[in-house]
């Protein structure tokens, strides 16, 4: 079973992760076997894993450490991230994902969201089995609700040139630092740690998504598709501006609107044109230094949790989230 190699130093965590992918794998039985194997390709396409891997070490904060728990709540937080991602996909028209095609470009849209909503189905399945009250599951669906309506901001915000950081940072705290957010504190959860420390872990997740999706943000404009492993520059195609572009605009709209205009028309010398500007007016650089003061929080509030290896490996991966390449 292939893991990402950032695992390579984190042995036991490494050894959780495969069994995170294992559980997965088991509760994936659909009679549609091209939709079956392709969600398992998606499994094993060498995804980060980095929001079972936060479940599984804030799990370490209470007094009631179960590890077959604490892997079934970090598989289903995996598989629920995996349905967002293959509506994403149809959403965005996306045509590679982790480097493979996606579900929607070899058989349909039609596909693509039917097994995205298979996907939320084993997310309950799995979550039920070891979940002590109606209440913990409530709870994460009104969290994926809040995720959903980050989606349905960023659609409303499309190709708006007056969108500001402030409704950015409201978007991606729905999008993606709810699951963050969600994952760190259902780990504290499973193992019943006090509610002040569950809370902590939120707030570690929240601002560790945060930090995450600015610098995947940042790295859109920095990176290239085979580095990525999904197209680069396709967010902006499709109207959806992020951090860097933002920061850039700012007292500049003019020298934007051109480009911007063409929306989904925009040339590939267009799309090197826009990175020239926004690399001029800082936006990247501006970006990169909003993600470094969200790893400072978490990094403060990690600080504060009880020592133990978790702890020290809680901050190493922050720290890898503020400064990776892909």
């Amino acid at each position: 079973m292939q893991l990402h190699s950032m695992w390579e130093h984190y042995p036991e965590l490494k050894t959780d992760l495969a069994d995170v992918l294992q559980t997965i794998e088991e509760n994936i039985q659909i009679r549609d076997k091209r939709v079956e194997e392709n969600i398992k390709v998606l499994i094993h396409a060498g995804g980060k894993l980095l929001r079972p891997a936060f479940a599984l070490l804030s799990a370490n904060l209470g007094p009631d450490y179960d590890r077959d728990r604490a892997i079934s709540v970090a598989a289903a937080l995996e598989v629920l991230h995996m349905a967002t991602l293959i509506h994403d996909d149809v959403v965005d028209e996306s045509s590679i994902r982790r480097g493979k095609p996606t579900i929607n470009s070899k058989y349909g849209n039609h596909y693509a969201v039917y097994t995205g909503d298979y996907l939320f189905t084993i997310c309950f399945k799995i979550l039920s089995k070891h979940s002590d009250s109606i209440s913990n599951i409530e709870f994460s669906s009104k969290n994926i609700e809040k995720i959903l309506m980050g989606e349905l901001d960023q659609m409303r915000t499309r190709y708006d040139l007056n969108v500001s950081v402030k409704a950015y940072l409201a978007r991606i705290s729905g999008k993606t630092a709810q699951l963050f957010a969600l994952s760190c504190y259902s780990g504290a959860v499973s193992s019943k740690a006090p509610r002040a420390l569950a809370i902590k872990a939120w707030n570690i997740g929240h601002y560790l998504g945060m930090a995450f999706q600015i610098i995947d943000d940042v790295l859109d404009y920095t990176s290239t598709d085979d580095g990525l492993g999904k197209p680069v520059l396709n967010d902006v195609l499709q109207g959806v501006y992020s951090l860097p572009l933002i920061y850039a605009m700012r007292g500049h709209k003019q020298d934007f609107k051109p480009l911007l205009s063409k929306k989904a028309e925009m040339t590939d010398a267009d799309l090197r044109e826009l990175t020239t500007l926004i690399n001029r007016y800082q936006g990247t650089a501006q970006a990169f230094e909003l993600a470094g003061k969200y790893t400072k929080k978490a990094q403060k509030e990690i600080a504060k949790l009880p020592k133990g290896a978790y702890r020290d490996q809680l901050s190493a991966l922050t720290n890898e989230i503020l400064t990776r390449q892909i």
